[in-house]
């Protein structure tokens, strides 16, 4: 029983890791006041890039970072929408969920990459010592690079955003962009910069469907991570720790919907199961409505276009 106790928790973490870093990007992306809704669209082009990339080159590095590349350029296209042009923030993240869906299958029959094992991916490496901790070590440190990744971001993101004077200036654009203006504060470009970064973050989770947890492509692998997402930045309260938390939750509910059986449960509807974390959303919505969302850390001028002229 502890074994597969241990092998639920092990896949929990690795599937978790892919909401993550999507996850991460849109947290940094809205404390700059950016809602960015086409997260799905990033996270499946991200992966075609990736898949298309690695393929070609039959490298790990080149297909990470044309995975993340591929986010990077969506997320630019975004932030000029919405930040130069002040059009709806909520349209263009929709029309660019479409488009990196769109472009992602028509890409992936074009280089005939569906059902295709990739030529090199990220395997397991298991940290000294850590590794050798009984029960936590196979758990959390006998894992694929990416998911290493993904905890130091975690710890690097929080001492950012509360402990430096760089995330105090993004908090401060994201909560009063005419009073960071009127500080001297570059409001346009911390929002393109981390609008970019946090497209980046979400091609990085398409990078790691391919590369890390399917080790292939297939049409809509993201299975809706990038909605998933969106959701858990609310129920992590725009801070990197609980994303993790969150992140890893909702990986254990898929984990437990492929091992039923183990726990002899295989007559639980997976419909059941697949609503749970969605349910967990709307009660944190409800319970960080209005003002209270605002003492939660969300983002006072989140999904306001900034006006100079307005000031």
């Amino acid at each position: 029983m502890l074994n597969t106790v241990i092998g639920l928790l092990n896949y929990a973490v690795l599937c978790g890791t892919a909401y993550l870093f999507a996850t991460l990007g849109e947290i940094i992306t809205q404390r700059s006041g950016i809602m960015n809704l086409g997260l799905e669209g990033m996270v499946m082009f991200g992966a075609v890039c990736t898949a298309i990339v690695t393929t070609l080159t039959g490298s790990v590095l080149a297909g990470t970072v044309a995975g993340m590349l591929g986010g990077a350029l969506l997320a630019a296209l975004h932030a000029f929408i919405c930040i130069r042009l002040k059009a709806s923030q909520v349209a263009s993240g929709l029309a660019l969920t479409i488009l990196g869906l769109g472009m992602a299958n028509f890409l992936g029959k074009q280089f005939k990459l569906v059902g295709n094992s990739m030529p090199v991916t990220y395997e397991n490496i298991k940290i000294p010592l850590l590794g050798d901790i009984p029960v936590v070590g196979e758990i959390l440190f006998n894992q694929n690079l990416l998911v290493y990744i993904g905890y130091i971001l975690v710890i690097v993101l929080t001492v950012f955003l509360f402990k430096t004077k760089a995330g105090m200036r993004l908090r401060a654009v994201g909560e009063n962009p005419a009073a960071a203006d009127a500080a001297g504060i570059n409001v346009f470009g911390i929002q393109y910069g981390y609008t970019i970064f946090g497209g980046a973050l979400a091609g990085l989770s398409g990078v790691y469907f391919v590369l890390a947890l399917q080790k292939s492509f297939q049409s809509n692998i993201s299975g809706g991570a990038g909605w998933l997402a969106v959701a858990l930045v609310i129920f992590a309260l725009w801070r990197p720790s609980l994303a993790l938390v969150g992140s890893f939750m909702f990986g254990l509910i898929v984990s437990f919907q492929v091992r039923l059986s183990d726990f002899g449960l295989q007559n639980i509807p997976p419909e059941f199961i697949k609503m749970i974390p969605y349910i967990a959303t709307i009660v944190v919505l409800i319970l960080i409505s209005g003002k209270v969302r605002r003492s939660a850390g969300g983002p006072a001028a989140l999904g306001v276009p900034y006006d100079r002229e307005e000031r």
